[in-house]
């Protein structure tokens, strides 16, 4: 069989952000913490306009974008500084967030706010928000490919990084690039585990 070339990566256009949004549908689709959030028949669906709306509403200002040529993979970063998200763009969102939680909006919210206090303020880092890709790419280094479009610049800045993974196999992939587990705190609600993750300049 022969072998697949590896894929580059490159920074995302808004004209990508469709592709991209229906791709990490289908990347977390299984993921322990979606599936507990959002246990609805429709769950890709209600990922699809998540995600859109985040790269709608969000990246332009706030996340730098990154996906692979074929988009079947795609990180969200936030730079240094930029992760909180204004109350002028939740309130912006909030009719999208009622479509994607329904009845879940009160346990979703529960959780965005017990990241969030979790959320270190220092050192500057650049916050991983979403790293996926669709089931059919995973394991080809598609991940490795779009960690280190920014994680090299992180050491070049000596700037940290971090992340929640709710993954084990995603724990494994992050600690190879330098990621160590900070803190294990569960969801509300009796959710999975969430691992907060950090990783020094040069990791």
């Amino acid at each position: 069989m022969r072998p697949i070339r590896p894929l580059g990566v490159r920074p995302a256009t808004p004209g990508d952000h469709p592709l991209l949004a229906a791709a990490l549908a289908r990347a977390f689709a299984g993921d322990p913490a979606w599936s507990w959030l959002l246990p609805f028949a429709d769950r890709e669906r209600r990922q699809r306009i998540f995600f859109a709306t985040l790269l709608r509403r969000v990246a332009p200002e706030r996340r730098e974008v990154w996906m692979t040529e074929d988009a079947s993979a795609a990180a969200i970063w936030a730079p240094p500084g930029k992760w909180p998200v204004p109350i002028s763009a939740l309130v912006r969102q909030a009719g999208a967030v009622r479509r994607v939680f329904g009845r879940r909006t009160p346990l979703a919210a529960r959780y965005l706010a017990r990241a969030e206090r979790k959320h270190p303020r220092q050192p500057p880092h650049w916050y991983l928000e979403v790293l996926g890709a669709i089931p059919a790419r995973q394991g080809r280094g598609l991940g490795s490919a779009l960690l280190r479009a920014v994680l090299e610049r992180c050491d070049r800045d000596g700037s940290g990084a971090y992340l929640e993974s709710s993954s084990e196999r995603n724990r494994a992939l992050y600690e190879r690039h330098g990621f160590d587990v900070v803190e294990v705190f569960e969801m509300p609600g009796g959710g999975p585990p969430i691992r907060r993750m950090w990783r020094d300049p040069g990791g």
